[in-house]
């Protein structure tokens, strides 16, 4: 399957409260977001779960290759969960407004609660304006009506950026109580850099600060890892 779009709200593929999805071997090249995963809008209600995007190749114009959460039921919230991106080329990611940056971007409002998600050999080019990854906690009031309740569980294998225009990646929890929890790196490369927690750096310096990316005092327990540590800390 091959996408092209050109106009407004050109998006390419959107989930809406859907189970067992498998989006395999696409080509995207959109106007808005390539694939967006939402919950609830218009008359779809519900989760949404098992979704597995694989083996496929994306170009964002405007907006994401990847978007998740924004949408959602504020007065029955809903779970987006077991979300799987794996084998993915990026191409290209233009966006100029802060909030709607990220070639991946976990964006949970309207109550929305994101979890376990796992992103894997995902391989992405110098885009022309944007971020690699974006995770925020997020209450947007042009499309939500109440705040997200967080992002938990991602687990990012093999993610690589090679490029000079990417611009910070956030990580931003909304306060206490809606916070980004357990995010993990493994083999994460940025330029040719390994990035890890292990790494050598200034003893003041956060892992974020080698890479110019921030998180905020509501996310805990974002880790970094090489392979070899991450598979002794499994096999411990």
């Amino acid at each position: 399957l091959g996408s092209f779009s050109s106009k407004g709200w050109g998006d390419g593929i959107d989930v809406f409260c859907s189970n067992n999805v498998v989006i395999d071997g696409v080509f995207m090249r959109n106007s808005d977001d390539c694939i967006a995963i939402y919950t609830h809008r218009w008359d779809y209600y519900g989760d949404t779960t098992d979704v597995t995007v694989r083996n496929s190749t994306l170009w964002a114009d405007v907006a994401h290759p990847v978007n998740v959460g924004t949408h959602g039921n504020t007065d029955n919230p809903e779970v987006l969960k077991n979300l799987r991106f794996k084998n993915l080329d990026i191409l290209d990611h233009r966006e100029p407004q802060m909030n709607y940056q990220g070639c991946i971007a976990l964006n949970p409002g309207d109550s929305n609660l994101i979890k376990n998600v796992r992103i894997e050999d995902v391989r992405i080019e110098d885009f022309r304006w944007g971020q690699v990854i974006y995770m925020k906690v997020m209450y947007n009031t042009k499309y939500n009506t109440s705040v997200g309740r967080g992002i938990e569980n991602v687990y990012v294998k093999n993610l690589s950026y090679t490029g000079t225009n990417a611009k910070p990646s956030l990580f931003l929890g909304y306060d206490a109580h809606h916070a980004i929890k357990d995010v993990t790196f493994e083999n994460l490369v940025i330029n040719g850099l390994v990035v890890a927690d292990s790494m050598k750096k200034p003893s003041w310096y956060y892992t974020t600060d080698t890479i110019q990316w921030f998180s905020n005092e509501h996310v805990t327990n974002l880790k970094f890892l090489t392979t070899a540590e991450a598979e002794a800390a499994a096999a411990s």
